[in-house]
């Protein structure tokens, strides 16, 4: 009896990590095969309210994947708030590409359930299914691309806001 129902809450559970997953850009276009092998490398995590995910500096292992809860990302030398991430939101994917320090800490402000997706199962992966390693890897690059644009776009309107306050303070 109790393997039935384990079985009933496993597929539920399964369901929904993979419904969770098809709402990332990163694995929107992964068949539902491709999507238990994604879940199969992922790792669960539960936070407290306060709790510190990782610090700024820290080695970057992997990206996480918010499934409940609202997690702040803060630049440590101002603790500034650079953004707020809530349910379906993820965030630390240059973690998987490279080992560069964390760029900022993450703290959840709620109590938070995670997964988390680390560098060394993902490389495990690319060895196991090269094909299925490469979309990921394809998909990833085409995200990080998109958010580099953004970045930029946004460098770009500082850097005109700069040189204009820079302008109207020379005139008075």
């Amino acid at each position: 009896m109790d393997s039935f129902w384990d079985n009933i809450f496993r597929q539920t559970d399964e369901t929904s990590v993979h419904t969770l997953l098809r709402e990332i850009p990163l694995f929107d276009e992964l068949s539902s095969g491709e999507l238990s092998a994604v879940e199969s490398i992922l790792h669960r995590r539960e936070y407290d309210p306060g709790e510190v995910l990782f610090h700024q500096g820290n080695p970057g292992v992997g990206m996480y994947i918010i499934r409940e809860g609202t997690i702040e990302i803060v630049y440590e030398p101002t603790n500034d708030t650079l953004a707020e991430l809530s349910d379906g939101d993820f965030f630390g994917e240059l973690a998987l590409l490279n080992e560069t320090p964390r760029s900022a800490t993450a703290v959840a402000r709620t109590e938070s359930v995670l997964y988390g997706l680390f560098r060394p199962d993902l490389l495990g992966l690319v060895e196991r299914d090269p094909s299925l390693g490469v979309q990921l890897l394809l998909r990833m690059s085409q995200v990080i691309s998109e958010r580099l644009i953004q970045t930029n776009e946004q460098v770009r309107e500082l850097r005109e806001q700069l040189h204009e306050f820079t302008n109207e303070e020379a005139r008075s």
